[in-house]
């Protein structure tokens, strides 16, 4: 096992953090590292927005479900779906684009998403934790304040940085399902109910159903959950039936 598949297998979320700042040097590196991501056409359909004000910190903390550990990172990195700089570029050129779709959303997530990951490698190289918030993506219209959002931009991905503390390095990585749960060949398989309590089996033991019940009430049916789909469907709502 060479040195970075080893910490790709070793890198995991941390969410405590020394007080130690981040080096200019280091920052930058993340940051560009980022940039090197593989990207559609080359277009980089993403802007990152470096969060350094403290005060911004502590309102992204409430606003992505009330965590504090956020406004204490020593990095706070927002990278947002941005498919609008090209469609300006295409309007200055007098090319006579189309409307923007969701498919073009979909392409600049994925672009985000890429370019995150990156950053997340890079940091772990170096030493430096780092934490996906996931509720970024929650009370959009929140956030868009926040940030100064123009229409059409949306924030895909928030990742915190700091260096763990102590806890955090010995804390154990959660185990990962085996291949075979992922990994399918040619075709998508038929999953029978046996097959789904299999997959889940080194997560639930022998209480697959009582598992499943609190995992569903505790995430995928929570309050937070319920307002992710209604933030991004009020971004589709507003980004999508009209004119830009």
């Amino acid at each position: 096992m060479n040195q970075t598949i080893r910490e790709l297998y070793e890198r995991k979320s941390v969410r405590v953090f020394t007080d130690r700042e981040i080096s200019e040097e280091d920052r930058n590196l993340i940051l560009k590292s980022a940039t090197m991501a593989p990207t559609a056409g080359n277009q980089q359909l993403y802007t990152i927005i470096h969060v350094t004000d403290q005060r911004k910190k502590e309102l992204l903390a409430e606003s992505c479900d009330h965590q504090p550990f956020i406004a204490e990172a020593r990095m706070v990195l927002i990278f947002c779906a941005d498919y609008l700089k090209w469609y300006r570029a295409y309007i200055c050129a007098g090319a006579e684009p189309r409307k923007p779709d969701v498919g073009d959303l979909l392409l600049a997530v994925e672009d985000a998403t890429i370019a995150a990951q990156n950053a997340v490698v890079a940091a772990h190289s170096l030493g430096i934790g780092s934490c996906y918030i996931g509720d970024i993506m929650e009370n959009y219209e929140v956030q868009k304040e926040i940030l100064g959002l123009p229409d059409h931009i949306f924030p895909a991905v928030m990742l915190v940085f700091g260096y763990p503390d102590r806890q955090q390095l010995e804390r154990k990585k959660p185990e990962r399902v085996p291949l075979s749960s992922i990994v399918y060949e040619n075709s998508y398989p038929h999953l029978t109910e046996e097959d789904i309590r299999d997959i889940f089996s080194d997560k639930t033991g022998d209480d697959f159903d009582g598992y499943m019940q609190r995992f569903c009430k505790r995430k995928y049916n929570s309050d937070f959950s319920r307002e992710m789909q209604r933030s991004v469907r009020t971004f589709l709502e507003r980004n999508f039936d009209h004119e830009i």
